[in-house]
């Protein structure tokens, strides 16, 4: 439904059980997931933006639909740095509202977004940008149900060092909270979050949901677990080329 959107070059919202993405002119202009932390919380989280500037963006810029740009013309942000940001809170939401789903979509058009334009993007690229996320995902640790449930740390051993933004997630992890809820805790991306909660459940740091985790991770995820790649880097390369392509 979204490839044929873009063919239509409609504009409007697509509405989906786990999020909402939103066109203009058949390209993806924003994404929202209750699963996702929101720009604001990328934003605020990482103490590049002020909660009361947020907020006086949102009162002054909201009606309007203009409130990147606001951020921009009032110096809070520079064009780059809310470009990046905006990517990383769009990227991340449309995995989760992509997800498959037995619920009908509904498209309703012409509903725009209060955030305003920032840079768009192709659907195609959303979407295989989704596909490979998901792969990933299963390459590090073929359990989904790890994505949604509470995070349950082992009683055994550490038989492997984990990561300093894994020992972040670790610290976070009191069985009740699940990693959508850790991610906002952390004001991180939600799917980098996935990434860290299937590493350590991969070398037995935290429980898998119904099953048994291995007494010893394999040498591959031990490897990765030692070199940490922080999947914030690969993003921003990522990002990067993206805007670079359409310059």
């Amino acid at each position: 439904m979204l490839l044929r959107l873009a063919s239509e070059r409609a504009t409007g919202a697509l509405l989906r059980d786990r999020g909402t993405l939103y066109l203009v002119d058949g390209q993806v202009v924003h994404a929202e997931s209750p699963v996702a932390p929101g720009i604001e919380v990328l934003l605020t989280a990482a103490g590049r933006l002020r909660a009361d500037g947020w907020t006086e963006a949102l009162r002054e810029a909201g009606a309007l639909g203009r409130v990147g740009r606001y951020l921009v013309d009032t110096g809070r942000l520079s064009g780059g740095e809310l470009e990046i940001c905006h990517l990383e809170a769009l990227y991340d939401a449309a995995f989760f509202a992509l997800a498959p789903s037995n619920t009908p979509s509904r498209f309703r058009y012409g509903v725009a977004h209060w955030i305003g334009p920032v840079r768009p993007v192709p659907a195609a690229a959303v979407e295989r940008e989704t596909a490979r996320r998901r792969a990933l995902l299963d390459r590090l640790w073929a359990h989904p149900e790890t994505d949604t449930a509470p995070v349950v740390r082992t009683r055994r051993p550490p038989s492997i060092r984990a990561a300093p933004r894994q020992r972040a997630v670790l610290e976070l992890a009191d069985g009740v909270r699940t990693p959508a809820d850790i991610a906002r805790a952390l004001g991180r991306p939600a799917f980098h979050t996935l990434i860290d909660v299937r590493r350590l459940a991969a070398a037995g740091l935290v429980e898998t949901p119904g099953s048994s985790a291995p007494a010893l991770p394999p040498p591959d995820v031990a490897r990765a677990m030692e070199m940490s790649a922080d999947p914030d880097i690969a993003l921003l390369r990522r990002l990067r080329d993206a805007l670079e392509a359409t310059l």
